[in-house]
């Protein structure tokens, strides 16, 4: 399918070009198509600038129809020139979030059909904004308000710059009917009310330019970790003897290093959903030693917790008996 050469479709374009030129030499991808304007969008620069695009449409099966809609947009895809377009059905688990059940059932789908190549996402400006709003709600330092990655493979995200009203403008130049999900209106979502409340009326108090502000301290904030995290990668190698940590080594490094380090360490230790109180307990261990006990850290199992603890100038990671507690 030629593009016609409009505004928005360069801009598309000129995206996925300097994305794959970035971390996709091959110029081979697999799109993630929900049939929405931003997924639409994507699939056409993305067959425009690349040698071979597959779709994945994946069918949540969480309302009536959504086979229809599925089916739709293959057939879409295999329209803008993708080469194959395969609808998957997933299973949502009950309880809990749905969107949190419905994305990780979406995501383990995607990660499983993919092969080994790139899965793209239509991942916005506007969407980066609201993945910011959402990480200051949760109080756990530059780490959460870092945004959401160009790349974190095999998940990449071309229009990160990209301004939604750009996608939806270039549908309307392709002249295809995106789907519009029931769910981006339901304001049981935090995030819908994000983006149809909180968010305009920042844009109103502020007077505007609001979302490229929060997606430019993301991509600042993650430049700034990145190298944090570098230099914490390096003190971690000369502090850890024997997977234990010296604790001298580490109490020379500044703050924000050590616990990057501390965190990467426990992590690698089988550390589960780490919260920024854990960290802070850990890191205690380490410059302000009064002889407490150990610090429990999630990722133990029914019998036994995970427990970090200062033995004889060492931060050792161990499992402790529940039924001891």
């Amino acid at each position: 399918m030629l593009l016609p050469e409009t505004p928005a479709l360069l801009a598309l374009r000129q995206a996925v070009r300097a994305w794959t030129v970035a971390f996709e030499p091959r110029r081979r991808v697999v799109v993630a198509l929900s049939g929405g304007a931003d997924s639409l969008a994507l699939t056409a620069a993305a067959v425009a600038e690349t040698d071979s695009v597959d779709a994945l449409i994946v069918d949540h099966r969480l309302q009536d129809g959504s086979d229809a809609v599925a089916s739709s947009a293959a057939d879409q895809a295999l329209a803008l020139g993708c080469r194959t377009a395969t609808v998957l059905t997933v299973d949502v688990a009950e309880g809990g979030s749905l969107e949190a059940a419905a994305r990780e059932a979406r995501y383990s789908a995607l990660r499983d059909a993919r092969t080994d190549l790139p899965v793209l996402l239509g991942h916005t400006l506007d969407d980066q904004a609201e993945t910011v709003l959402l990480g200051l709600s949760r109080g756990s330092g530059g780490r959460s308000i870092q945004g959401m990655a160009a790349f974190d493979a095999p998940w990449g995200r071309p229009l990160l710059g990209i301004r939604r009203s750009v996608t939806r403008a270039a549908c309307v130049d392709l002249g295809i009917t995106p789907w519009e999900d029931p769910h981006n209106n339901n304001p049981e979502f935090t995030r819908v009310r994000l983006r149809h409340e909180a968010l305009p009326l920042l844009e109103e108090i502020l007077g505007g330019g609001v979302a490229e502000a929060l997606a430019r301290t993301a991509t600042q904030l993650r430049e700034d970790g990145e190298a944090l995290d570098e230099y914490a990668e390096a003190l971690l190698l000369r502090a850890v003897v024997d997977e234990e940590v010296e604790v001298d080594t580490l109490a020379e490094a500044p703050t924000a290093i050590r616990r990057r380090a501390l965190r990467a360490w426990l992590l690698q230790g089988g550390a589960k959903a780490l919260t920024d109180k854990q960290l802070r307990a850990v890191d205690a261990l380490v410059i302000d030693w009064r002889g407490q006990g150990g610090v429990a850290i999630g990722g133990g199992t029914p019998e036994a917790r995970l427990v970090a603890a200062r033995r004889r100038g060492r931060l050792i990671l161990g499992f402790e008996d529940r039924r001891r507690v």
